[in-house]
């Protein structure tokens, strides 16, 4: 045998020593291999192991390569994949080759001496050094064919040169006939699929952010024949004549090529095209556009240092620089990181602009408060309350920062606690005051400073009543009170601070105060203690008998999270009236078991101000009626921002005009601020009509010992008020449906205004009647009504259109008749309400209607009515004073008049163009301006307005519902008068109302968010998202009811939960809104009723950060997160939030 088969005859042929092979073919033969002692071991090798060897050697054989294939392979990790594969291909051939004895066994059986000398061989490779007893000849087989030992003289394969192939080609070949295939190709690298770019990718939202957007060609007006989606073909010579033909030249014989095309033939440009002749508009790049922009700016800057506008813009404008130089669609980690650098960055850079402007302006206040503004995520919050306190420091006497102080100490959540916060406001108080009456000498007053301290304490107020220490809040209010109207004589001219040191002894005393029985003042009290101090003890009231608690837990079996909101809900509502000990009852301080309940002077002392002028005392008595419930104007705060802070009422948004009185329904605002006494979780369905049975005595108290101290214009508003507030119990009462309640209440309503009435000073009050005659409309005595409305106005109406009082309750009467005719069916009684009209307008002895009018009466009462309209408008002329009536107060109610009668004889049309002249007429000149400003202090003009805008949308959509009428021009009044008043709920209401009937929902939005860019109010957010929501309700009712005949009227909409988490968000994140507890009480409850429990538990922590002081935002987060019950009542208990009911306690209630 041969050790090459295919030369096996060369040995042969020269067997003996003389015939020798040739030199070139000796490696072809082996003198050392015999082939006949190669076969006998073999054979004899192969029958030894047949007869011993057992079954599982090959097993073994196997596993021991494996294990020494395993040492080699840590020895040699730079091979690590190739020895991989090379155990794959063992574990295969020794699956198949189980039965193959390799000559290194045979070695081993044959001689047993020299066995451990020999290298046992398997086909793994191992280095020479890793065997323990080197052999002669180690050798390995290796199966697998490399191509390379073909056409190298060595086997390394680092001698082998690498190299990349450049085509398939190969030098000598005929390429005709010839061709060589490199079908051995490397391994293939894997090609990275790039997805298609989105809306959302870093590059597109760069191009769609940046200035030089790919824009289409832009054609001029003398190409536009060129815009065809084809080319036409010139005309023939005997069309168009030999003057407009192309140019015959060289390259163009024929002249069928355009001068373009001819230019390119010739070798040549088109010329260029100077100013709007030129096609295609190239614009510069970004980078370029905000360089420039940041030119411009250093320019001006560097012009006009003082500009302090001017800087602001320059750090806003760092944003939109942000913006263009990295997009926030950002998703990866390194991304994220990468984006927070960059806003550092450009938060710092904005820093470094605010520094060198507070340089340029170092007096000035905006400047300063926008580096505090930055620095809130750069400092630490000690240092950060430092650099506050330093600035009011240094500008003690303006209000816009002390507000701004403010605001930071009640939403700085990490050193947020009821106490700081309540001295913050003392201090503030207390500094102002000196300020006014000219104790700080270093700083005089600013002008509304007296406003301004009376809005200050009534934040004040509002910040402990949220917080759930409504018994500070109620005595504040009685300090000031009698502080203002019971003031000794004897102090009147010492400054604040010593006045209020002779006040502390009087509160201290144990006196009643206004709102307790047998109040007399701080004045009575004092002129008692100069005489003698004898004061002759009050009587113990038989009347008083002792209440008898009913057990505050109805039912045991409840959970405990749901006692405690029930226990904690009723004492709120019962308990909130601070504690006094009683005299008569020998009661003394250390007999009161709730601490919290008891205030102390310390508590309200330094927040004593001063209030002199009569308008402003008259505002104190009306803001503490409308804290204890009563309604009256909103808008009593200078700044958006104090009215957005105190918006906690859903009652806001949710109640509506009433559909069946669509005219009638605006009567009452609605302020959006909770009652004393109201403030629960957020769906609380258990509202009172009006407060408790203490709460409601103390209320009568506080009006009949506050009506005296006023003059009788401010006295007949009071009583309005207290009359507005019985009606407001028995329209709650009617939405309640509750009859019985409704029966007890209008009972003690018209009780009550009866005897209002039969007060001499109430006799002749057409305000009072109208009220009274309006409740007893609601309570459903109709003829009752009528009597009163005609007794009224026979006693009124001679006065004509000159009194507004008279025109508003004619206006009434007539909408009432109109609501009437429509519920009834009939059209007669619209005539009773034209004839008020014209017996308005005559001024004649007023009879009750008999059923007939005389058209001549309605003609004469026309042009009284237009007549009476000119002389009370506001000329439109350059030279006037535009926007300010001649006599103010009256307009709404005699446009109102005029509206409606036109209404009744002529149509809508005639309407509409009284309305829209006198609005076009009362449309003040400054009004953009107040708008935009966000200011709530609105003038009686703007008032007016808003009230005859509200007449006239209401009027209009009463003629749609009734009557077919095309939309657009209701529409059209809506968006003009919201334009203009964004903050008007009752506007809100009637275009939520409008826009819900139809299901595209697609105007509605756009004019949303045109509406909240340009204000400063967060009520076109609230209303926004009420609108979503109520889209969501329906929508979920149709799909869950399953039934094909009503899922036809509704259009599928997706995405609603996202389109109103992205409102809420939006709304949050904005400066005005991101403080409004209505608003993230509102996000909280939706995110966890929509499904997204774990997303709302962050919703919760992140509202923590803006609104902490707000109690209802924990209550809400117990009734939606009941397992982490105690934990909120701790975080309650460690910012001093006002808990009623302690855990404790709830557990002995539960035992008892």
């Amino acid at each position: 045998m041969s050790l090459f088969p295919s030369f096996a005859g060369l040995s042969s042929n020269y067997s003996s020593a003389e015939d020798k092979a040739p030199a070139d073919l000796e490696w072809l033969s082996n003198q050392s291999f015999n082939t006949e002692d190669a076969l006998k071991t073999h054979q004899r090798a192969t029958d030894r192991v047949q007869a011993e060897e057992p079954a599982g050697t090959s097993e073994q054989k196997h596993k021991e390569r494996e294990d020494s294939h395993g040492r080699s392979k840590k020895k040699n990790k730079k091979k690590k994949k190739k020895h991989k594969k090379r155990s794959r291909d063992n574990s295969e051939s020794s699956g198949s080759e189980s039965d193959t004895v390799y000559p290194s066994d045979l070695l081993k059986k044959d001689d047993a001496d020299r066995e451990e000398a020999q290298v046992r061989v398997s086909e793994t490779f191992m280095w020479l050094d890793d065997l323990q007893t080197p052999t002669a000849s180690p050798f390995c087989i290796d199966r697998r064919a490399d191509r390379a030992n073909w056409e190298y003289k060595s086997l390394y394969r680092g001698d082998i040169a690498r190299y990349r192939r450049k085509g398939a080609s190969c030098l000598g070949l005929d390429f005709r006939i010839q061709a060589v295939n490199w079908a051995d190709r490397g391994p293939e690298k894997k090609r990275v699929v790039k997805n298609p770019e989105r809306y959302f990718c870093r590059s597109t939202l760069h191009r769609l952010r940046s200035d030089s957007l790919p824009a289409l060609p832009v054609l001029s007006e003398g190409n536009a024949a060129n815009s065809e989606s084809y080319i036409k073909l010139p005309a023939c010579t005997e069309e168009q004549g030999s003057s407009t033909q192309a140019p015959v030249s060289w390259v163009n014989p024929l002249g069928i090529y355009d001068p373009g095309t001819s230019l390119w033939l010739e070798g040549k440009g088109q010329p260029e095209v100077k100013g709007d002749q030129q096609g295609v508009q190239v614009q510069a790049s970004s980078s370029t556009l905000l360089s420039a922009r940041v030119e411009e700016f250093n320019r001006k800057l560097r012009e006009n240092p003082t500009d302090i506008q001017m800087w602001l813009d320059f750090v806003h404008f760092q944003d939109e620089m942000a913006l263009g130089s990295f997009s926030a669609a950002s998703e990866s980690v390194g991304d994220s990181d990468m984006r927070k650098m960059s806003l550092r960055a450009v938060l710092e850079k904005k820093l470094s602009i605010v520094d060198k402007a507070v340089e340029s302006n170092p007096t000035n206040v905006e400047l300063k408060l926008e580096k505090l503004r930055l620095c809130k995520e750069l400092l630490e919050p000690a240092v950060l309350q430092k650099e506050w306190r330093k600035l009011v420091f240094v500008h003690p006497n303006s209000a816009p920062l002390w507000r701004k102080y403010l605001l930071f100490t009640q939403s700085h959540f990490s050193t947020f606690s009821v106490s700081k916060v309540n001295s913050v406001f003392g201090k503030c108080l207390s500094t102002l005051s000196a300020v006014q009456d000219g104790s700080m000498v270093s700083h005089p007053p600013l002008p509304g400073t007296q406003e301004d301290l009376l809005d200050i304490f009534l934040q004040q107020c509002h910040f402990l009543r949220q917080a759930g220490h409504t018994e500070k809040a109620v005595c504040l209010f009685q300090a000031l009170l009698d502080f203002t109207f019971f003031k000794p004589d004897s102090v009147k001219d010492l400054p604040t601070r010593q006045q209020v040191e002779f006040f502390e002894p009087f509160w201290d005393s144990g006196e009643p105060r206004i709102g307790e029985r047998g109040a007399r003042g701080w004045n009575a009290w004092m002129l008692q203690q100069e005489r003698g101090g004898w004061v002759i003890p009050p009587e113990p009231d038989d009347d008083d008998e002792e209440e008898q608690e009913d057990s505050e837990i109805k039912d045991k079996t409840r959970p405990k999270w749901n006692i405690w909101l029930d226990v904690e809900t009723s004492r709120e509502a019962n308990h909130w009236l601070p504690w006094r000990p009683d005299k008569t009852k020998g009661q003394t301080e250390e007999d009161c078991e709730d601490p919290d309940s008891q205030v102390l002077f310390d508590d309200i002392g330094p927040s004593v101000i001063r209030v002199d002028r009569p308008d402003l005392q008259l505002q104190l008595i009306l803001s503490f009626l409308q804290f204890l419930g009563l309604p009256g104007p909103s808008g009593r705060f200078s700044t958006t921002s104090s009215s957005n802070i105190l918006l906690d009422d859903l009652a806001f948004l949710e109640e509506g005009p009433d559909q069946e009185r669509p005219l009638t329904s605006y009567d009452l605002p609605m302020a959006g601020i909770c009652a004393v006494g109201h403030m629960t979780f957020l769906n609380d369905c258990r509202r009172q009509a009006g407060l408790c049975k203490a709460g409601e005595e103390f209320l009568q108290n506080v009006l009949q010992q506050t009506l005296p101290l006023v003059s009788a214009l401010d006295q007949a508003a009071i009583t309005l008020c207290w009359l507005q507030y019985e009606k407001l119990k028995v329209l709650r009462c009617l939405r309640s449906g509750n009859k019985r309640q409704l029966k007890s209440q209008g009972k003690r309503s018209k009780r009550l205004a009866k005897r209002l009435l039969k007060e001499p000073d109430n006799r002749g009050s057409l305000a009072l009647w109208r009220e009274y005659a309006h409740l007893e409309w609601l309570l459903g005595n109709l003829e009752e009504a009528r009597k009163v409305f005609d007794t009224s106005l026979g006693m009124g109406v001679s006065r004509g259109l000159a009194d507004p009082v008279l025109c508003n309750l004619c206006f009434l009467y007539a909408q009432l008749e109109v609501e009437q005719a429509l519920s009834s069916g009939t059209v007669s009684t619209s005539s009773k309400a034209v004839y008020i009209f014209t017996k308005l307008a005559e001024g004649a002895a007023y009879t009750p209607f008999s059923g007939q009018i005389n058209p001549v009466a309605i003609l004469k009462a026309r042009k009284a009515y237009e007549q009476a309209l000119l002389s009370v408008l506001p000329e439109q002329s350059p030279g006037s004073n535009a926007g300010s009536p001649k006599k103010p107060h009256r307009t709404s109610s005699l446009v109102g008049c005029f509206g409606l009668f036109q209404y009744l004889t002529m149509g809508i049309d005639a309407a509409d163009a009284v309305y829209s002249h006198a609005i076009q007429k009362l449309i003040p000149s400054n009004l953009n301006s107040e708008v935009s400003d966000g200011s709530l202090r609105r003038s009686k003009v703007l008032a007016d307005w808003e009230s005859v805008a509200v007449q006239h949308v209401a009027l209009l959509r009463h003629h749609t519902n009734t009557n077919v009428c095309p939309l657009s021009r209701l529409r059209q009044a809506l968006t003009d008068a919201i334009s203009l008043l964004p903050s008007s709920a009752p506007l809100w209401h009637l275009y939520l109302q409008t826009e819900n009937r139809y299901h595209s929902a697609g105007r509605a939005r756009r004019f949303f968010h045109n509406v909240a860019k340009k204000t400063d109010s967060i009520v076109p957010y609230l209303f926004a998202i009420t609108a979503e929501r109520r889209l969501k309700q329906l929508l979920d009712t149709v799909q869950r009811s399953h039934l094909p005949g009503e899922a036809l009227p509704s259009l599928p909409v997706n995405g609603l939960s996202n389109r109103i988490r992205c409102l809420f968000e939006t709304a949050t994140a904005t400066e005005h809104g991101a403080h409004c507890p209505l608003l993230w009480r509102m996000y909280l409850n939706f995110m966890v009723c929509d499904g997204n429990a774990e997303r709302g538990s962050g919703i919760f922590y992140k509202a923590l950060q803006e609104v902490p002081w707000v109690k209802g935002l924990y209550m809400d987060a117990v009734q939606l997160f009941p397992e982490r019950m105690q934990e909120f009542l701790d975080l309650m208990t460690e910012k001093e939030l006002r808990l009623r009911v302690p855990m404790e306690e709830v557990d002995i209630l539960l035992e008892d």
